[in-house]
């Protein structure tokens, strides 16, 4: 399994990136989607939201195949949803991000011809007013990120380098907000899967604010 991981982490065709913040959290992600591989990619859509709203309080962004990852945030939002209806209560950040984990973790494991490889960030508020984000890696483990993550999406390695610079404990969701495009648009100018527009959430106890979006157009000058 760690075999197809690797396999797939450069394939992923995604920037993903999460921040956490003094005063909450920051989620950024391209646009581009491609398919193939093996030097015969190519261009899918050109406008995909890659951070999605699970509801009114949970983001998730997702690298991996499309069909998979439809799939498991159609899942998470639906059981989500159930609970609350059960419980009367949400569940926390913690318990969503779990319960994707339980469930990447029982798709690789299932006999297949095409396994399902997923890795996700999950980012939300608490009823307390935590913001927090929570990283599932494609094999299905979860745990909560402490300052940054990429997952495993293909711009991971010109993200991590540019935040192992400009990370700070202290940041607040302001500075956060220009840092993630800083990211996306580092991976963009090197990752060939990632590109055509930027969107970054920021989560605090306020809410979900869509606090980015941006769509990049090519300009050909002489």
């Amino acid at each position: 399994m760690n075999e197809e991981i690797s396999k797939n982490i450069l394939k992923s065709g995604t920037s993903i990136v999460g921040i956490v913040c003094k005063d909450g959290v920051v989620m950024g992600a391209d646009r581009r989607s491609t398919a193939g591989g093996g030097g015969t990619s190519i261009v899918m859509a050109k406008n995909k939201t890659k951070i999605r709203k699970v509801n009114d309080y949970i983001v998730a962004a997702y690298t991996g195949g499309v069909s998979d990852l439809e799939l498991a945030h159609k899942i998470l939002s639906a059981e989500l949803r159930i609970k609350e209806l059960r419980t009367k209560s949400r569940a926390s950040v913690e318990e969503a991000a779990n319960l994707l984990a339980m469930s990447t973790y029982r798709s690789i494991r299932m006999p297949s011809m095409v396994p399902s490889i997923v890795g996700t960030l999950i980012a939300g508020v608490d009823e307390d007013g935590k913001a927090s984000i929570h990283t599932i890696e494609p094999a299905g483990a979860a745990s909560e990120v402490e300052d940054y993550d990429a997952n495993f999406s293909s711009g991971m390695p010109y993200i991590l380098g540019l935040l192992e610079r400009q990370y700070r404990k202290d940041i607040t969701v302001k500075e956060a907000i220009e840092l993630a495009k800083e990211c996306i648009k580092a991976a963009i100018e090197r990752d060939p899967g990632s590109g055509n527009g930027i969107d970054v959430f920021a989560i605090t106890k306020e809410g979900v604010k869509h606090a980015v979006s941006e769509k990049i157009i090519p300009q050909y000058t002489k």
